[in-house]
């Protein structure tokens, strides 16, 4: 229509090999129901298990999130291939029966994919090798910020309270578990046990007892190199959702939304069964109630992390606010996106909805690709 400008197109991708495939589909499928149409043409990506680029129906109900069948990309022998060189946005198709077609050109690449080879800077530096605009940090703020190991050592050096851990690779507990244990009795208990690069606490473990020391680092291993073991803080949980600014911003500063709040009620702490399998064991509470200058404190070191990771676009900041005030967790350089995650929950709170929100992170993409 004259006058109207023209549909960008988006490229969602989703799936992916980690352990996380499930919730970055029903993230996907969130996304397809709400994105404005109006403004954009979507071509869905879903990567199977086995890492193959395929092209996937524009139906959200078919990755709806479901406890008893969670959504998964199944493989229907399309093989999507990205542009040949900078010069070119078009997006090619190669169907079951080998034949090549053209999807046409896309303008920005929404990657809503969890955990090692999607949030890990991976698929972000396959963009950038082609030109393509893409929603969320590039590839040094994305691998910063899926280690959680070298993510503490780069907020420590920043000035960042986090929580005391140490890292142990297998390696480490082959060639001497008593000094590692040593190392571990430092921390006190409980502790907790995780992946270094893994989300949506796949592979977290509370340790109560050092009994159970080694099991956990099993555990953690199975799913990276590299497991934390981390102190227990003692606090409120509060998570953060910060976007990047707009261009021309009077205030050039992330933006950071208004605290939530997650109160367990049937499980010992927030893990992947609490997040996505079980809706009654934790509450997130949004926004939280924290008094004025804990807020300020909460949204300083939000903004502080972001920049010091190198983050663009979006990120999650959880916290534990402690007496003697927040200690952060960790950094989610792309969060839990379903419309009952915490992260567009923070923002609809804080006066942006769930669509406007795949807006703004769309025209956040769209400006630093320009």
């Amino acid at each position: 229509m004259e006058g109207q400008a023209a549909r960008r197109r988006v490229a969602v991708v989703f799936g992916g090999r980690s352990s996380e495939h499930e919730i970055s589909c029903a993230t996907a499928g969130g996304v397809l129901a709400a994105i404005d149409r109006e403004r954009f043409d979507v071509v869905p990506i879903g990567i199977t298990r086995e890492g193959a680029f395929t092209l996937q129906p524009d139906d959200p109900e078919r990755l709806r999130m479901d406890p008893d069948a969670m959504p998964v990309v199944v493989d229907n022998g399309t093989r999507v291939l990205w542009p040949q060189s900078a010069a070119t946005r078009l997006l090619r198709v190669i169907d079951p029966d080998g034949a090549v077609r053209e999807l046409g050109e896309v303008d920005v690449a929404f990657p809503i994919l969890h955990g090692p080879w999607g949030e890990d800077g991976t698929i972000q530096g396959l963009f950038e090798l082609v030109g393509l605009p893409y929603v969320g940090s590039g590839v040094l703020g994305s691998a910063l910020g899926m280690d959680k190991h070298v993510a503490k050592v780069v907020l420590q050096g920043a000035g960042v309270p986090v929580a005391p851990w140490i890292a142990v690779a297998e390696r480490d507990w082959s060639a001497d578990a008593p000094r590692v244990r040593t190392a571990a009795a430092g921390l006190g208990l409980p502790v907790f046990v995780k992946p270094a690069r893994a989300g949506s606490s796949v592979g977290v473990t509370k340790v109560a007892s050092w009994d159970g020391l080694e099991a956990a680092l099993r555990i953690a291993w199975a799913e990276d190199r590299t497991a934390l073991v981390e102190a227990a803080i003692e606090g409120r949980e509060l998570e953060c959702g910060v976007l990047g600014a707009r261009a021309g911003a009077a205030d050039p500063a992330p933006r950071v939304s208004l605290p939530g709040e997650i109160v367990m009620r049937t499980r010992e702490f927030y893990d992947y069964a609490a997040k996505y399998l079980d809706p009654d064991a934790a509450e997130l509470i949004c926004p939280a109630e924290v008094a004025p200058e804990q807020l300020r404190e909460l949204q300083r070191l939000a903004a502080r992390v972001f920049e010091s990771i190198g983050c663009r676009g979006l990120a999650r900041v959880d916290f534990f606010l402690t007496g003697s005030g927040p200690v952060v967790n960790e950094i989610n350089t792309m969060p839990g996106f379903t419309p009952i995650s915490m992260f567009p929950k923070c923002w609809a709170a804080s006066g942006i909805g769930y669509r406007e929100l795949i807006s703004e992170l769309l025209d956040l993409a769209l400006e630093a690709g320009a």
